[in-house]
């Protein structure tokens, strides 16, 4: 199966959201939240002085979205952008996705280290040899909890339709890590949930058979994968792929952000982005 544009012009897209009838994403390198309808008609919805990556949202409605640099999660009041949680402390580097549940907690990934600057100084090696990184847990009130430790590279991160699981792409691990989410919100029973040997996982989507969608950070395609590890199906798309969500009025809409380079330096100086899409046959569920 191959991919359509929807836009294009955008730098570098993450964290895409289907809600309330759009498309929601960041863009890095262009410090703003966008949404984008099913015929590509783009909004602003938000510009920040900082790289936005991971969007939720509170049970009232109110936007959270990840601050990278600052390492911080941001909330979008009526009176304009206010911190929600500084969580500088439990995490290295920039911070990047997040899922938030039903009850307003939110779960946020970070790097853990320098990636750019090990990947420009190492090349690809700098992959195999890493510090890993903790998953931090936010809470509705602002609260700062450490979820886990000893990811490698916590990203993109779902959670079941029963609210049960959280289900986390560790990027440099080459797994997807399941959890199950106690009802105090901490996490137990760590298992590879599956292993995806040479596969990059980035951003990540369940669908209604308790599948996931993952972006293949390393190639131009997101995977259908079943829990063992099993590729259903595979999405080619038009250039790297970062992230996916499900969507569109059946939710059977997958869209895709792709970009033609992952390296900060390259992708910020052209808006080579775009949003992409493809019709499946099952729809989504879960969070986000």
């Amino acid at each position: 199966m191959v991919t359509k544009t929807l836009i294009d012009g955008i730098y570098f897209g993450e964290g895409p959201r289907w809600h309330e009838g759009r498309l929601w994403f960041s863009d890095f390198y262009g410090h703003a939240v966008h949404s984008v309808d099913t015929g590509g008609n783009l909004r602003t919805e938000l510009q920040l002085d900082d790289q936005p990556s991971g969007l939720g949202w509170l049970p009232d409605g109110r936007l959270l979205v990840v601050a990278m640099r600052e390492r911080a999660v941001k909330r979008l009041d009526p009176a304009g952008l206010a911190l929600h949680a500084d969580i500088s402390e439990l995490t290295v580097y920039l911070c990047n996705d997040m899922v938030v549940d039903g009850q307003g907690s939110a779960w946020v990934g970070n790097f853990g280290f320098d990636l750019d600057t090990k990947l420009r100084a190492q090349g690809p090696s700098a992959l195999l040899d890493h510090p890993t990184a903790n998953l931090v847990r936010v809470d509705a009130d602002g609260s700062v909890h450490l979820a886990a430790k000893d990811l490698h590279f916590p990203n993109g991160s779902v959670i079941t339709a029963d609210g049960s699981t959280l289900i986390v792409a560790e990027t440099l691990g080459n797994c997807l890590t399941a959890f199950t989410i106690a009802a105090d919100k901490t996490l137990t029973h760590r298992r590879v949930w599956a292993s995806l040997d040479g596969v990059f996982p980035d951003g990540i989507c369940l669908d209604e058979n308790n599948r996931v969608w993952v972006a293949n950070a390393v190639a131009p395609e997101a995977l259908l994968v079943a829990e063992g590890g099993a590729i259903v199906e595979r999405v080619q798309t038009s250039q790297l792929c970062f992230a996916c969500m499900l969507g569109g009025d059946d939710g059977k809409t997958l869209f895709v952000v792709t970009a033609s380079s992952a390296d900060p330096l390259e992708a910020a100086q052209s808006p080579s982005g775009k949003i992409e899409y493809a019709r499946v046959a099952a729809a989504h569920a879960g969070k986000p």
